[in-house]
């Protein structure tokens, strides 16, 4: 459990893609594909996916951990080897073309993984031409997002929309720049952790992650 937090709190992520639903229905009419970042972005995806009838499905990115502080991102990698380095970051914590070539690797490696977990052996689903609604449970650095949109562009997505409940202000307006539009139920500039956003944050299961992805196939 996170504690209050003084602007927004969601109950949960089933609560916060619910509000991001009612801002996405003008999306309906253009029949979306909705693509959700594992594991916590499936709750958000899912409440989305349901509201517009829509197609449910996992778009697979994995964030590079520093070579000492695995939690702090440098960068992130996506399916079809897009992958994003942050030379700021890098530059700050002094690491060398080694450290990064293999905290790259680490991920890629994590990636593929997550792909036998989740994918067992299928294709990523079809997004040449259409709408990509991509889910989120928050947008902090916002590294991960930016390799899913890279991801989408180069697979030939038409329109690529970032959903995400609360956003790093700054993170948004960088991510306006690659997406086509960026919604946000809450943007601030003092975001902190997501977790505190939220009542309940608890890890979302794979488990969760493949019942809901099942439950999401009567939506059609």
């Amino acid at each position: 459990m996170a504690g209050p937090h003084p602007e927004r709190l969601f109950r949960d992520r089933s609560e916060a893609g619910a509000v991001l639903a009612e801002l996405l229905q003008p999306l309906a009419p253009e029949h979306p594909i909705v693509l959700a970042l594992p594991r916590g972005g499936v709750p958000v995806g899912y409440e989305i996916a349901r509201a517009l009838g829509a197609p449910l499905d996992i778009l697979l990115v994995r964030k590079i951990g520093a070579p000492r502080d695995p939690e702090l991102g440098i960068g992130a990698v996506a399916e079809d080897g897009v992958r994003i380095v942050d030379p700021g970051t890098v530059e700050a914590l002094g690491l060398s073309e080694r450290d990064v070539a293999r905290a790259v690797a680490r991920a890629e490696a994590e990636l593929a993984q997550r792909s036998a977990r989740h994918r067992h052996g299928a294709a990523p689903p079809e997004v040449r031409g259409r709408t990509v609604i991509v889910a989120d449970d928050g947008l902090a650095t916002g590294g991960t997002a930016t390799a899913a949109v890279l991801a989408l562009r180069h697979r030939g997505a038409g329109r690529i929309v970032v959903a995400v409940p609360v956003a790093a202000h700054a993170s948004a307006e960088q991510l306006r720049g690659v997406a086509d539009v960026v919604v946000c139920a809450r943007e601030s500039d003092r975001l902190g952790a997501i977790g505190a956003w939220y009542a309940d944050f608890r890890q979302t299961s794979d488990g969760e992650v493949t019942r809901l992805l099942k439950a999401s196939e009567g939506f059609l």
